[in-house]
C-alpha cells in the first residue's frame, strides 16, 4: 500500500515538473527585476535536474516512466499565467510581487509534495531514493526562501508612493 502510494505520489511529480518546465520561461520572461528573471532562469535548470532524478526514481523503483496528471500544479502554474497576464498593467514592481506571490504557492506546493514523497521512501525502505528526493526538496526549499529574499527590495519600492519603476 504505501509503495502504491510513493508510486502515485512520483507519478504526480514528474507531471508537475514537466508542467513547471514549461511555465518557468513564460515567468522569467515577464519579470522585471534582473534577480527574478535569474532565479527563475535557475530554477528552470533546477527543474530539469528534478526531471532528471524522477527518472532515476522510477529505475530504482524498476517501473516504467509514466506520469498522472497532477491537477493541483495545474491550477497553481494557471494562477502564476493569470499573474502574468495582469501584472502587465499593474506596474513592474507589483507584477512581480504578484509572479513572486504566484511562484511561491507553486514552490510550497512543490516543496511539501517532495517531503512527502521522500518520508514515503525512507518509510518504505528505499534510502537511495529518498536521497534523490530530498536533493529535490531541498531545491525546492531553496528557490522558495530566494523568492522571499527577491521579494523584499521589491515590496520596498512598491511601498513607496508614486514608485513604478522596476530595480536593477
Amino acid at each position: 500500500m504505501l509503495q502504491k502510494l510513493l508510486l502515485d505520489n512520483l507519478r504526480e511529480l514528474l507531471h508537475a515538473e514537466r508542467q513547471l518546465l514549461k511555465a518557468l520561461p513564460r515567468a522569467s520572461a515577464a519579470a522585471n527585476y534582473w534577480q527574478l528573471k535569474t532565479a527563475f532562469e535557475k530554477h528552470t535548470q533546477e527543474t530539469q535536474s528534478h526531471l532528471d532524478r524522477l527518472g532515476e526514481a522510477f529505475e530504482l523503483l524498476g517501473v516504467r516512466l509514466r506520469a498522472t496528471p497532477c491537477k493541483p500544479m495545474r491550477a497553481l502554474i494557471a494562477a502564476m499565467l493569470a499573474a502574468i497576464n495582469q501584472g502587465t498593467g499593474e506596474g513592474p514592481d507589483l507584477a512581480d510581487l504578484a509572479l513572486v506571490a504566484a511562484a511561491q504557492r507553486i514552490g510550497h506546493f512543490a516543496w511539501a509534495d517532495y517531503s512527502s514523497a521522500r518520508v514515503m521512501a525512507e518509510h518504505a525502505g528505499h534510502s537511495e531514493l529518498a536521497r534523490l528526493l530530498a536533493q529535490n526538496e531541498e531545491e525546492e526549499e531553496r528557490a522558495t526562501r530566494t523568492l522571499t529574499r527577491i521579494a523584499s527590495p521589491i515590496l520596498q519600492r512598491a511601498a513607496r508612493p508614486g514608485a513604478k519603476a522596476a530595480g536593477a
